[in-house]
């Protein structure tokens, strides 16, 4: 446990430490809890399954504008910077530059539920916004070496709970919600969040990231620019592991900000989460599926659903009065000028950076299907290892 008080930089609120309680260094200003909560209106839920031997898994639902208004769309972009995974609603993103509702993500073999749960809950609490359609957003990453990944842990009840338990301010990190049986660099991994802050024209802006971390080979690992894979080699349980190839996995990671951005800009946004992730040392396993979500909580009531039949596209007749060009019949976004985009770009490495370090640092060793075991980040040697190469440049 950690003894950094309440201090949310340095302990979730649970007390597990953080990276930056290993006096690790990291680039950028973070937001007053250092997570994607920082962006307002963001809320994040978790459910954590662990029981007897088989069960480590879970379900981490993000509500971009909060539990009480799903229904008003966001500007949103997607990457793919390796597809052997799974984030279903990309296609009407990729179509329309929007989505609307919550996100949860899971395990594989629970994608199709979480789907299905985010359905249950809008229909029970927002009937009106289902009574067409919804095309929602869940996503994937694989937690079959520590879960039993085919067990059915995962019901429409536990998406349905953790979008309700969903709340902003400091969050946990490590083995909760959906990162809960996932693993990182061989290390165990899961859930971490960070944020940044960006000044623009006078406002004061937020990028916030969250991944599930579950890629990466241990040689790979580097952690504020040091590479630490040969130095930490020792006791890696996964290396001997022969269903899944060293560095399968996958991560999922939503960017998310207050700043008025473009579609498009949400997509570049995205592609930079690549930056970041490279970071930490990873290439980028083709056995692991590492999808990005951007979106930007600004515009609202930008992207409205018209009345179907209000504006038929017919000539004008002078005594229709649907046919007058007004405010109603146009949406209207203001957006961040393309060629101010990079200090976006900037917070999205640096805080995708920090989040997968997070999602290092706060974990435990955790032991699950089959006996399989996945050592924690040794905190001490790592924050020992950084401090030498910081004083000696070796």
């Amino acid at each position: 446990m950690s003894n950094h008080g309440t201090d949310p930089h340095l302990a979730t609120p649970t007390g597990k430490p953080r990276a930056r309680s290993l006096g690790l260094s990291f680039q950028g200003t973070p937001g007053p809890y250092n997570a994607v909560t920082d962006v307002p209106g963001i809320e994040v839920g978790y459910v954590t399954l662990i029981d007897g031997q088989g069960t480590r898994t879970g379900v981490t639902a993000v509500h971009p504008r909060g539990k009480a208004n799903p229904g008003d769309p966001v500007a949103a972009g997607f990457h793919n910077q390796n597809g052997n995974g799974e984030m279903t609603g990309i296609s009407w993103i990729q179509e329309s530059g929007t989505f609307s509702g919550p996100v949860a993500i899971t395990n594989t073999h629970a994608v199709g539920t979480a789907h299905a749960g985010i359905i249950a809950w809008m229909n029970e609490h927002h009937p009106d916004l289902t009574d067409v359609w919804l095309l929602p957003v869940a996503a994937e990453t694989w937690d079959g070496y520590l879960n039993e990944i085919n067990g059915h842990h995962v019901t429409e009840d536990t998406v349905v709970q953790a979008i309700e338990q969903a709340s902003g301010g400091p969050i946990d990190e490590g083995s909760v919600g959906g990162g809960t049986g996932m693993n990182c660099y061989q290390f165990k991994g899961g859930s971490g969040t960070s944020s940044r802050t960006v000044g623009y024209a006078g406002t004061a802006y937020t990028v916030g990231v969250f991944v599930q971390a579950n890629f990466g080979r241990r040689d790979e690992l580097v952690i504020t620019g040091v590479p630490l894979g040969a130095e930490l080699a020792d006791d890696n349980p996964m290396a001997d592991f022969r269903a899944a190839p060293p560095g399968s996995g996958s991560v999922i990671a939503l960017v998310a900000t207050d700043a008025p951005l473009l579609p498009n800009q949400c997509a570049a946004m995205t592609r930079r989460v690549t930056s970041g992730l490279a970071r930490t040392g990873t290439a980028g396993s083709h056995f692991s599926g590492d999808l990005f979500l951007a979106f930007s909580t600004a515009n609202p009531g930008a992207f409205s659903t018209h009345e179907l039949t209000a504006y038929t596209g017919e000539a004008p007749d002078a005594t229709d009065t649907r046919a007058t060009p007004d405010s109603r019949a146009y949406d209207h976004l203001r957006f961040i000028p393309w060629g101010q985009m990079d200090p976006f770009y900037t917070a999205v490495v640096q805080a995708t950076e920090e989040a997968v370090i997070n999602a290092l640092v706060a974990n435990a060793d955790m032991t699950g299907r089959s006996g399989n075991r996945t050592p924690a980040l040794p905190r001490d040697r790592v924050a020992e290892i950084v401090r030498r190469r910081a004083s000696t440049g070796a």
